[in-house]
Formats: C-alpha cells, sequence, structure tokens
C-alpha cells in the first residue's frame, strides 16, 4: 500500500520560503510519478509540479513556474517542494500523491494522495 505523508507547512509573510515534506512508503520510486496539488478554500485541487517515475524530469503548473522547486531524497524516500516567493494566492492545503502511470497536473489520474499540509501566506 503506497502512503505518503505531508509536513512542513506554516504561516508564512508575503514574500517568504517554505519547504514541504512528503514522505512516501509503501513503493519503489521506479514506478510511481510524484504529484503536488493545492487546494484553496471554495477552488478546486489544482496541479502544481510533477516528477516522473525516475526523477528524469518534472513540470510546473504556470502559476508557480521559476518560484517552486520540486526534488527528491531517494535514500530518505522523500520528496520536497521548496517555495520562494511566496504571495497571499498560494495559501491553502498542500498535497502530494502519487501516479502509476505518467507525470501530470490532472489531480483525477492520481491513485494515492496524502492528508494535506496547511500552508498560509499573509502578513
Amino acid at each position: 500500500q503506497v502512503q505518503l505523508v505531508e509536513s512542513g507547512g506554516d504561516l508564512v509573510q508575503p514574500g517568504g520560503s517554505l519547504r514541504l515534506t512528503c514522505a512516501v512508503s509503501g513503493y519503489t520510486w521506479d514506478y510511481y510519478a510524484i504529484g503536488w496539488f493545492r487546494q484553496a478554500p471554495g477552488k478546486e485541487r489544482e496541479g502544481l509540479s510533477c516528477i516522473t517515475r525516475r526523477g528524469a524530469s518534472t513540470i510546473f503548473a504556470n502559476s508557480v513556474q521559476g518560484r517552486f522547486t520540486i526534488s527528491r531524497d531517494v535514500a530518505k524516500n522523500t520528496l520536497y517542494l521548496q517555495m520562494n516567493n511566496l504571495q497571499p494566492e498560494d495559501t491553502g492545503v498542500y498535497y502530494c500523491a502519487a501516479e502509476k502511470l505518467q507525470c501530470s497536473l490532472s489531480a483525477s489520474v492520481y491513485d494515492y494522495w496524502g492528508q494535506g499540509t496547511q500552508v498560509t501566506v499573509s502578513s
């Protein structure tokens, strides 16, 4: 059973940075692409970034391109989302998710989800 646990969410001022962590278990990196998503109150879940099964490539949504980076530590079974220059519109619950076939920013294709971590950007 694939399990994902997010952490690192916090209250941060505009212009600040945060690094989110996604601890994964129950599978090997070769079999699942991992995506990061965000859901703001009253809005649909938005795909932010994805890293392919073997970490060969990444994709980013236009809304975070140039501000967010995604990386992984295979030895620690951990994925990271580094978020810089955060703005109030980045506020929401952040999720990581695993998908077996391909990297995607569409939430509907993902099979496994973490419980989410809250990020609030406010002065």
